[in-house]
């Protein structure tokens, strides 16, 4: 598929530890990366949506006024479950929403992510 104008087409997410976050997303997600020296590493549209991270001292939160960047799920207890066993934190249980169902978890670097499901 090519670039689509107009569209979102990029997101970047800082890092403070570019090592853990990798694995963290390649273990719980099977992402694959490519690094662009020892700062900035990418992963590409089998993610969802191309993208990369960058290394910082901060990280995304919403309660810092960022975007949350959200997963859809098929089965979201055994995501939550595959996100907790692969070094995320969950930082909100499940809850209902209309429309779904939806927990938030901070990745190793602190980055605060969504996961919600329609079952």
């Amino acid at each position: 598929m090519s670039n689509q104008h107009e569209l979102i087409n990029y997101i970047e997410i800082p890092a403070t530890d570019m090592a853990k976050t990798k694995v963290f997303f390649e273990t719980c997600f099977g992402w694959k990366f490519t690094d662009y020296g020892p700062e900035y590493t990418a992963f590409d549209k089998s993610t969802g949506l191309d993208g990369g991270f960058y290394q910082s001292d901060k990280s995304s939160l919403t309660s810092n006024g960022s975007a949350l960047v959200v997963f859809y799920s098929n089965e979201l207890e055994a995501t939550m479950a595959k996100v907790q066993s692969s070094g995320g934190t969950v930082i909100q249980e499940i809850f209902s929403f209309p429309g779904g169902r939806r927990f938030q978890f901070t990745d190793p670097s602190g980055n605060e992510f969504g996961v919600w499901s329609d079952n």
